[in-house]
């Protein structure tokens, strides 16, 4: 009864082109972004922060990344890993190597130098799909994880081949504890979804869809096939680079190329299926979903072993929670290809229509 569009009446083509068409759906999003930037400093602690929110707002924003390449323009990507690896060195030797480098210029220019590699290796996409594309992007993260680990320069020469930054300031705002890096990474990821979403609203987001439906359609009707395609993964690979600029100097400081690792690929590719592939709200379903299951696991698993008289080895949480993983991503595949994302539209369809019959 409280979700409808009674008297909302619209009188031009902007108001009618809204990102939320609905006033409940303005003022739920905003109350919520309002909330996340007051209300939670106020009531999280610092655990929630490092192991839970901090990670959420990172995969989220390389998930938006990810979606923008396999959900809009159905280019499927097994390079996610290798794209955040390079978006966190490039930003890494930016900000160690020139005096004075702003802290949001540097993971800027690691975005921008992942979109040099992702472009790169999105050329075989012009002549190959499906499969053959997928092993085309493997390669890539195959070849990040040889030269970061290879090359020294990349890692500024140190011996035990890994990198870590310290003392990060914004415009004289350090950025030290628990609070300051979640707002700080809330702040990239409330700028760059309303990026996305406007883009996918856009002319370019309308040709990677044709392009992801029927790319031979696309082409007779006048979008050219290699624009959209590049340029698909050149703002995927952008989004994905700062992402994991942020995910090496906000939420590691300290780390090596095994922290981008294929399993990084795999679970941002996870997170984009369980979602809801072609939906920005289905990135942060799918980053929420994969963040907090292990530590549901973790939790419930001992518990429930312990009611039962068994004892649950810490081998056997991990090994369920791939199993988790895997039979979830069946069922989607199966039953709710679009994902979580189509189940929420789903029940805010039948609010609209509550108490009424269907």
């Amino acid at each position: 009864m409280f979700y409808r569009e009674n008297g909302q009446f619209k009188t031009s083509y902007r108001a009618d082109q809204q990102i939320f068409a609905i006033a409940q759906d303005r003022w739920a999003i905003l109350a919520l972004i309002a909330f996340a930037f007051i209300g939670v400093p106020f009531l999280v602690d610092e655990y929630m922060y490092r192991a839970i929110l901090i990670p959420f707002l990172i995969l989220a924003l390389a998930a938006i990344g990810v979606n923008i390449l396999v959900g809009y323009c159905g280019q499927i990507s097994l390079g996610s890993g290798a794209f955040m690896a390079v978006g966190a060195y490039a930003a890494y030797n930016t900000y160690i190597r020139i005096d004075g480098m702003p802290l949001i210029v540097a993971l800027l220019s690691g975005g921008f130098f992942a979109t040099l590699v992702g472009m790169f290796f999105g050329i075989p996409s012009l002549r190959v799909k499906g499969l053959y594309l997928a092993v085309a992007t493997l390669a890539a993260q195959f070849f990040c994880d040889w030269a970061f680990l290879r090359v020294g320069w990349f890692t500024n020469n140190t011996s035990s081949g890994s990198v870590s930054v310290s003392n990060l300031q914004v415009l004289g705002w350090t950025i030290n504890t628990p609070v300051e890096k979640y707002l700080f990474c809330l702040g990239f990821l409330v700028v760059f979804a309303l990026l996305a979403k406007n883009l996918v609203r856009s002319a370019i987001g309308r040709e990677w869809m044709a392009i992801r439906d029927m790319d031979v359609a696309a082409a007779v009707i006048g979008i050219r096939p290699m624009y959209a395609k590049l340029s698909a993964f050149a703002v995927s690979s952008f989004i994905i680079g700062v992402a994991g600029g942020l995910w090496g100097f906000v939420h590691l400081g300290s780390w090596e190329p095994a922290a981008f690792s294929i399993d990084r690929s795999f679970q941002l590719l996870f997170m984009v299926i369980i979602g809801g592939m072609g939906s920005i709200m289905g990135s942060f379903f799918g980053a929420a979903f994969i963040v907090v299951l292990p530590i549901f696991l973790n939790q419930v698993l001992p518990v429930i072993g312990h009611m039962l008289g068994m004892e649950i080895s810490t081998a056997f949480v991990s090994h369920a929670e791939f199993m988790i993983f895997g039979a979830l991503i069946v069922w989607f595949l199966i039953v709710e290809p679009h994902g979580l994302a189509k189940l929420w539209s789903i029940g805010k369809q039948k609010l609209r229509l509550w108490p009424f019959p269907h």
